[in-house]
């Protein structure tokens, strides 16, 4: 196999010579191998069109790998640098060819920190494919030898030979096999694909107009725009002297039509119609009026424009006023009266005020119920709080059986949740203490009231109600720390009947209500949340900057409806904050082009966006089914560089009972833009979350509950909304099942502290050879450096800081250049059974039969027994440290205790820096001086008790 790097094009490069030019050109690294370009001679725009091949030593590992590009300037006396490029192998898809791999531009970039840099280099990358033609010719006892093998491999017209030997050698007529070489690189599938920015992304801002700022990082998308507003003076079409008008917007083959207004000749509709210009099949656009009826519909009159004359419109142009026209007949004569009708006809983009609202052309054949699931739409989170309540007591109170003491507990409801006191601490009692504090989520507005009711428990499963009392949310008072006071309110008897009847003795409950303001209200997983503001708006954080998404298109996505004959229709969901985000649905494609673009304020750059595409399943009048996920893609905030455009292509995952599938790939631009650098970098020095959440912790169990009552608040409110935002799509963002086991996850979660551990097994490991002397240079270096240290103590922590300083500097050019995303082989989703999957995927409580159950509970016992064993191994260790003046083994503490006094007075006499080399020297000593058997301080530990012989 080969790599392939077509260098096509720089452009604005930095001029370096005496006359305001250069002679540029390419060198390319990989691997150990390099290649360059010939030399433009005096270009700052030079034109190569050359392909460099390199060699993939092992196609399994080249994702490992990256390829390094430098653009110099070839002077008289030496070469100049002029930009360069750093790409990840793993963003070359093996399905990329010399005939698809698309043509990136990437942004020159510096080699050091004072280097002044410009311009771009447009490459493509892909992978060649290598045909084997091997020769034959007799050799000793008549057994066939290789004579000659060679390689081809095609880059456009051109053919290159490689040979053994390396020289070319003439076919002779010997006998030839052909082979096809694999392309061995599954893992690159998903990873993600770098592509070349919008135009005017790379112009820079500017001299921008609206449109190249507020859609730059989109594609520039044209669409006739018909605004059919209203009509008057329409000519009676009934015998009732009246009509039912509607208006039918025709270009070619595509038909927009308004909804019908029964008996009105002066009608109003305010519908706008979207026509994409790529798929104009006609010069005229008609704007007929038709009278509804049940046969056939009459033709009321109609207007007509030709598409060459429509005025042009791109924001920020004021809105094209609607004009009065006159209906004509099929004839186009105006003499006789149908009326007239208020239009504007107009071309314009996506960027046009009038594009979310319209109809579309491609949604020409679903009814106008499935419209509005079609349309774009920018939703917003309810704002949340958490309700406090705190039960404190009870007095008075009667029970119906006056011969016994009540055994009384508190219910406390609101809406869906429901919390419940435990018995009184006080006893059966008349006037019971309870004293327990409770948490509640409630959103704006405050439309359900808090229920409390004082049960008392008469036997089992029977509860008899003893008082009621109904609050507003909003009789709690709001509070950001200090306490608010307690009050006693009236409990009104459930068999009272008239709530509202004033009486002169009622019993009373006391408690304490507070709407705190100063938390974040969790709706999201704390590990990718988007928004960390707390629910006041007094004590939120000012912004830092913007956040600018671009939603280009999608492709090779899966196919959701062919069972119904149908493809995809494609929608996608964005959640940054509180606000969220629907594209318009694209029907009926797998290669949807979306080209909107949305913007947010950044307040915390330690926050994620999260972008999902979901196939559509209410267009076509199916209320009861639910939209299937196609992927997620996350995108932490904190991993971008500022004011940097990325443009890739994401893969879309899901994880099925099946296994892990790949159901295409979303283009998407994202540009982070920081506004306030010095209040950015002084976040990183401040709580993630607000104070209060610190002041007065709330729970881990408790916070996962109430953060699972907000999300059903959240999907709830925005199922609301119209268009509704779908409860599955909203779980799916939030991340609603994430909390269920899953051994998959439990792996991926140990092979990550493994992993983390594996640096300190490195060091050890590194260690262990400076010790052994198998590198004696090494070690007789850090000989002189522990000396050096040693003797001047007061150097050791700024080496150790400037050690870190400098492994932070070289790092610079190997940090990453690609947004993180979701990686498969982290995930443990690649390597995942069947078993695994499906006990992922099953329902709470289980749905399967008892014997798959009992298998997966074995299994489950198996590893929990080796967690067990190494928790236990863990626990042992630090007994055995707590052991060593607790006496348990009083042999062993009383020898610990003398060792103790003696090392205190030999440390006491010796001077420090005698100390430290002699420890130092003792434990790099040479191996000639070492022994395999353990330690004598080794040994005394191990032979310490600890309390694993204590337990059952």
């Amino acid at each position: 196999m080969k790599l392939a790097v077509n260098v096509i094009e720089a452009s604005d490069l930095m001029p370096k010579d005496k006359h305001g030019s250069s002679s540029p050109f390419v060198e390319v690294y990989f691997d150990n191998q390099h290649h360059r370009t010939q030399t433009i001679p005096k270009n700052l725009n030079p034109s190569w069109q050359e392909t460099l091949l390199f060699n993939i030593s092992d196609p399994s590992n080249l994702s490992n790998h990256s390829i390094d590009v430098s653009v110099h300037h070839h002077g008289h006396h030496r070469d100049y640098f002029l930009g360069r490029v750093r790409i990840s192998a793993s963003s070359i898809s093996p399905s990329l060819s010399s005939t698809n791999a698309p043509v990136l531009r990437y942004p020159l970039e510096k080699r050091g920190l004072f280097s002044h840099i410009r311009g771009d280099i447009a490459l493509r990358l892909y992978v060649l494919a290598a045909d084997h033609e091997t020769k034959f010719e007799e050799g000793d006892g008549g057994a066939p030898k290789v004579k000659e093998q060679r390689v081809f491999y095609s880059v456009g017209r051109e053919e290159q030979r490689q040979h053994g030997n390396g020289k070319q050698v003439e076919q002779h007529g010997v006998t030839v096999m052909r082979m096809q070489a694999p392309m061995a690189r599954p893992q690159a599938e998903f990873g993600l694909v770098e592509t070349r920015p919008p135009l005017a992304a790379r112009l820079g801002y500017h001299g921008r107009d609206k449109i190249a700022s507020t859609y730059d990082l989109v594609e520039q998308m044209h669409y006739l725009y018909v605004n059919v507003v209203k009509a008057r003076d329409l000519p009676a079409m009934d015998i009732t002297g009246s009509l039912d008008p509607y208006v039918e917007v025709k270009l070619g083959n595509y038909k927009g039509i308004t909804k019908h207004i029964e008996k009105n000749q002066s009608p109003v509709w305010h519908q706008v119609f979207a026509f994409s210009k790529e798929r104009l099949q006609a010069d005229k656009v008609e704007v007929l009026v038709k009278d509804k009826d049940v046969g056939k519909d009459d033709f009321v009159g109609r207007v007509v424009f030709d598409l060459n004359e429509v005025p042009m419109r791109v924001p920020p142009d004021s809105p094209l006023a609607p004009q009065w026209y006159r209906l004509e007949d099929r004839a186009g004569d105006h003499k006789r009266n149908r009326g007239e009708i208020m239009l504007a006809v107009w071309m314009g983009t996506q960027a046009d005020e009038a594009f979310p609202d319209a109809w579309h052309s491609d949604a020409h054949s679903i009814s106008l119920d499935g419209l509005a699931h079609t349309r774009s739409k920018v939703y917003f989170s309810p704002k949340l709080y958490y309700l406090r309540v705190l039960a404190i007591e009870a007095q008075d109170l009667v029970p119906f059986d006056k011969g016994r003491v009540p055994d009384v507990c508190l219910r406390i409801q609101l809406g869906n949740q429901l919390r419940r006191t435990r018995p009184a601490s006080t006893g059966r009692s008349l006037n019971p203490a309870w004293n327990e504090e409770f948490l509640f989520v409630v959103a704006e507005p405050f439309d359900e009231p808090i229920v409390f009711t004082v049960e008392d428990h008469v036997g089992p499963n029977k509860d008899e109600p003893l008082g009621r009392l109904v609050l507003p949310v909003h009789a709690a008072a709001p509070r950001t720390d200090k306490l608010v006071d307690t009050k006693w309110f009236n409990l009104v008897k459930s068999s009272s009947g008239d709530a509202e009847k004033e009486t002169k003795f009622s019993s009373k409950i006391h408690l304490r209500l507070s709407l705190d303001i100063g938390y974040h209200v969790l709706d999201e997983s704390t590990h990718y949340s988007s928004d960390l503001q707390p629910s006041s708006r007094f004590l939120r954080k000012p912004s830092i900057g913007m956040l600018e998404l671009g939603i280009l298109s999608a492709k090779n996505l899966m196919p959701m409806k062919s069972k119904d004959e149908l493809l995809t229709d494609a929608y996608c969901v964005v959640k940054y904050g509180p606000k969220w985000v629907r594209t318009r649905t694209i029907l009926n494609s797998l290669a949807p082009r979306w080209n909107e673009q949305y913007t947010w304020e950044v307040f915390d750059p330690c926050t994620v966006i999260t972008v999902a595409v979901f196939d559509n399943c209410h267009v076509h009048g199916s209320n009861n089914a639910k939209d299937q996920r196609i992927g997620k893609v996350r995108i932490r905030l904190s991993t971008l560089e500022t004011d940097r455009i990325y443009t890739h292509y994401y893969p879309l995952l899901v994880l099925q009972p099946s296994g892990l599938k790949k159901t295409g790939e979303l283009h998407m631009a994202v540009r982070f833009t920081c506004t306030a650098w010095v209040n950015m970098v002084t976040l990183y020095s401040k709580p993630l979350l607000p104070k209060m959440h610190y002041l007065q912790p709330i729970p881990v169990l408790q916070a996962d509950y109430l953060r699972h009552n907000a999300m059903q608040i959240v999907a709830a409110r925005l199922a609301r909304a119209e268009p509704p935002l779908q409860r599955e799509s909203v779980e799916y963002m939030l991340d609603v099942d994430s909390h269920m086991w899953s051994l998959r996850r439990s792996k991926a979660n140990f092979y990550r502290i493994t992993s983390l551990l594996s640096g300190f097994a490195a060091i050890g490991k590194w260690f262990d050879a400076l010790r052994y002397w198998k590198n004696p240079m090494t070690t007789i270096l850090v000989h002189i450096l522990f000396l050096i240290l040693v003797c001047y103590p007061e150097l050791i922590l700024p080496t150790i800081f400037l050690y870190l300083f400098m492994i932070g500097i070289w790092n610079y050019r190997y940090r990453p250049r690609h947004p993180p995303h979701m990686d498969t082989k982290l995930s443990h989703a690649e390597w995942t059974n069947l078993d695994e999957l499906d006990e992922e995927f099953d329902t709470f409580p289980t749905s399967r039969n008892p014997d798959i159950v009992r298998a997966r509970y074995d299994r489950l016992r198996s590893v929990a027994g080796r967690v067990q064993t190494v928790v236990g191994d863990m626990a042992t260790q630090g007994e055995r440290a707590q052991a060593l003046l607790s006496w348990r083994d009083p042999r062993a503490t009383g020898i610990f205790i003398m060792v103790a006094l003696a090392c205190a007075l030999f440390l006491y006499v010796a001077p420090f820096q005698i100390v430290a080399m002699l420890a130092g020297l003792y434990l790099l000593r040479h191996p000639k001086f070492r022994t395999k058997m353990p330690s004598v301080p080794f040994n005394f530990y191990r032979r310490l008790p600890a309390k694993s012989d204590m337990l059952l």
